[in-house]
């Protein structure tokens, strides 16, 4: 039986972590989110989608701009072309639905000409980040409806990888940029996805003023936690968090041609001022 308190001793890893007074159905639903790699065949039907896409246009939008959009690919050619310029992940290929959040400052543009005004804060780093800010938090809003709905989901940030390509499938016009996909579908139960630990909370939550001495002790706390779930997953990670962290940052080489994406952004028509 899943309790309350089993939730949070998955979240954090740790069967001594504080479990709040404070609590709702919602919370414990958001608890339990955990990153599916393997899925069913079975489809991810129009009035799901529906649902999910609804939930997203819920979230907050900067100045009700709505700066994103969204692709839903189902068709597996294009799925596995995407996959290939992501990676070559296979839970790409598997999943019966990848949504495609884009950054979309075109439709904007659009407007303004159709209105007779001028899109020079187009042109402007703020812009840019309204729009990835907005596609972020209209994902987020998806993952948990389709949560909701008994459908897992994955993110799939090396969407990022060959923007312009990955542009070019999509027949995505300028001033729209892909900034990560979501898999979507029937989660596998013979292989199930295990919730990964999250720091202690003494490491991301800071009272009037931030502080990095502050997060050592559950730093060292969660170097231990993951340790035992890279080890309990079979997962071949050498070291603590702290070691494959470090080596995620460390050199140009991790960014699995990520470090070109100012260049690839002003190719797609971000001035990026």
């Amino acid at each position: 039986m899943t309790t309350r308190a089993s939730l949070y001793q998955a979240r954090y890893g740790s069967p001594d972590v504080a479990v709040p007074a404070a609590g709702s159905t919602l919370i414990d639903h958001l608890l339990a989110h955990r990153s599916v790699r393997a899925y069913l065949p079975d489809p991810v039907n129009d009035h799901q989608l529906a649902a999910i896409v609804a939930a997203a246009q819920s979230a907050a939008s900067s100045s009700n701009l709505h700066a994103w959009s969204v692709v839903a690919v189902r068709d597996p050619a294009r799925k596995s072309r995407l996959a290939v310029l992501a990676g070559d992940q296979p839970h790409i290929r598997q999943a019966p639905l990848l949504l495609v959040w884009l950054a979309d400052l075109a439709r904007l543009e659009q407007v303004a000409q159709k209105v007779g005004e001028e899109h020079v804060a187009l042109d402007y780093l703020e812009m840019f980040e309204v729009g990835v800010i907005d596609a972020a938090l209209a994902a987020q809003n998806a993952v948990s409806a389709a949560e909701s709905l008994g459908l897992g989901t994955v993110y799939i940030g090396a969407m990022r990888n060959r923007p312009e390509e990955v542009a070019a499938e999509l027949q995505l016009p300028p001033r729209v940029v892909a900034m990560f996909g979501l898999c979507v579908g029937t989660p596998d139960p013979d292989q199930p996805a295990a919730v990964k630990p999250r720091p202690p909370q003494s490491v991301v939550l800071h009272n009037e003023t931030y502080s990095l001495p502050a997060q050592a002790a559950g730093l060292e706390s969660y170097d231990t936690a993951m340790s035992a779930f890279y080890a309990s997953q079979g997962m071949k990670v050498r070291g603590t968090w702290s070691n494959h962290s470090a080596k995620r940052v460390r050199d140009t080489a991790a960014l699995s041609g990520r470090d070109r994406l100012v260049e690839a952004l002003h190719q797609r028509g971000f001035e990026l001022k």
